[in-house]
């Protein structure tokens, strides 16, 4: 870690020119570490700074897109692990926090959503849509692959129950773990930004489901 390096503004991991900010609020807690693939899970080698109102945060050239990470919270003694609420990527819903921008390269530039009444919606859960058995998954590319006949349907937008991060696969995702996380069974960031963009070249808006009034109620570190 260098001192001088300068802090960017926002919460969870932001990524800045060969530089990771951490920052996460833990208004009650005595110390605050970040630990990763970066520093060998050491929990003890990069402390988190106190800042106004109960945030913590700290700048590191050791961290990178891709890595793993968690914080360790001291509280009365204890040393808690906790992953990032504000991660925009968990290896699953009890793993792991990853390092991430979102820099996908959207060709989809010419796409205007309809007006609001003249939307034709269809609702969809992922998980179970076009799954490709009746043992397994959905997924966004499953989604994709049947753009063309939801559009032949004539609809022109489509509706996902939530996709934020979820304990375990099978979910019809009211159960949400991780609020900035996509769910890593459907493809996680990546795919859903896939998904986005293959239905608005086809002139199909996404709108989505979102859970707010509660999480988990397991795998969440929220609290």
């Amino acid at each position: 870690m260098n001192s001088t390096i300068t802090k960017s503004a926002g919460m969870g991991a932001i990524i800045d020119d060969g530089t990771v900010t951490f920052r996460v609020w833990a208004p009650n807690a005595d110390k605050v570490f970040v630990a990763g693939s970066f520093n060998n899970w050491s929990k003890s080698e990069i402390p988190l700074e106190i800042e106004e109102n109960g945030y913590w945060s700290v700048v590191t050239d050791k961290a990178s897109s891709g890595d793993e990470y968690k914080y360790f919270v001291e509280y009365n003694g204890k040393l808690l692990p906790r992953n990032d609420p504000y991660a925009f990527e968990v290896t699953n819903s009890n793993g792991n926090s990853v390092v991430r921008s979102l820099d996908y390269e959207w060709d989809d530039t010419d796409f205007k959503m309809p007006s609001w009444n003249k939307l034709v919606i269809y609702e969809l859960h992922v998980g179970t849509f076009n799954r490709s058995s009746p043992d397994a998954v959905g997924t966004f590319e499953n989604v994709i692959e049947k753009l063309d006949y939801l559009k032949g349907l004539g609809i022109n937008c489509i509706e996902l129950l939530p996709v934020a991060e979820f304990a375990g696969g099978i979910s019809w995702g009211y159960n949400p773990a991780h609020p900035f996380a996509i769910e890593q069974d459907y493809g996680g960031p990546d795919g859903f930004a896939k998904l986005v963009n293959e239905a608005h070249k086809k002139g199909i808006a996404v709108i989505m489901d979102v859970v707010y009034n509660h999480f988990g109620p397991s795998d969440v570190d929220l609290w």
